[in-house]
Formats: C-alpha cells, structure tokens, sequence
C-alpha cells in the first residue's frame, strides 16, 4: 500500500467498522449516535452540549434529538452549567451501565474480527500511527492547511 492510498484505507476500515458496529447493534435499545454520544460522555462528563457536538463532529440539532432520546430513558442527563445559566451540562447516569457494557462487547468482537492474524506488536504500532496521524490532523489549532486558525480570543475561528 502506497501513502498515496492511506487515507482511503483507513476512511474504508472506519466504514466497515461502523457498519458493523450498526449490524451488531441490531435489535438493541440503541442506535449508533446514540452509542456514540453515550460512550464519548462516559468518557467525558460534565461536556456541555456544544462542544459534544463539536467533538462528536455532529450537528447540534441532530445531536439535541440523540440527547432527548437518551435522556427520556434515563441513561443522560442535563445539569445546568454553574458557569452559564444558559447551559448545560452532560453526563451518563448509572443506568447508562448496561448500554456501555452492551457497547463494550461490541467493540471487542469488532476489534478481534479487524486485529484477526495481525500480532499484538503490529496492532500497537498502528493504533500508535493512527493516534499520532489524528493529533497531527486535529482542530485544536492548525486547519487542515496547516494555518492557525484560532481568533485572538483563542476560540476557532469560523
């Protein structure tokens, strides 16, 4: 494989992997966006609702319908922002348990099927690449021109 062709390799794995996260959620209480924000809030909570969707690179209106969703079966919930009474702030509840441990095996069968007769060693060394690959990319800063793209304030600028 030539670097001319990485980034269609990897964007064709994260396809496949999402469609198979899809098709082994079939039959569970969750989508795949709702997975997705119920998982990055385990991971982060207390994110208030716009920069979720910045980090989930959702819209917010289509990210307010996931956490309407969630929040009617009580596995989120809002809490306001003590910082800006127009805010709010997100977190997983206690009953989101049972939806992350369904999620957890999930992924855990879909990373052993994509990792089948790649060693240990060569799985480390690209998650590494990939992780280097995505801190190199990312939008805390440079645009994908490579330009700084912060305002003065230190937000993005848009």
């Amino acid at each position: 494989m030539g670097t001319a062709s990485l980034g269609f390799a990897l964007a064709d794995v994260a396809r496949l992997m999402r469609r198979a996260f899809r098709h082994r959620l079939r039959g569970s209480e969750l989508t795949y966006n709702q997975a997705r924000v119920l998982v990055r809030l385990a991971n982060e909570s207390g994110l208030r609702q716009v920069d979720l969707a910045d980090r989930l690179e959702m819209q917010p209106i289509a990210l307010s319908r996931v956490i309407d969703q969630l929040a009617e079966r009580g596995v989120v919930e809002r809490r306001c922002d003590p910082t800006d009474g127009r805010a709010h702030l997100l977190a997983a509840t206690p009953r989101a348990r049972s939806h992350l441990d369904e999620i957890a095996r999930v992924t855990a069968a879909i990373r052993a099927d994509a990792l089948r007769d790649v060693s240990a060693a060569d799985a480390a060394v690209a998650l590494s690449v990939i992780e280097s690959m995505r801190a190199n990319l990312s939008s805390r800063g440079a645009g994908a021109d490579g330009a700084d793209n912060t305002n003065a304030a230190g937000g993005r600028a848009r």
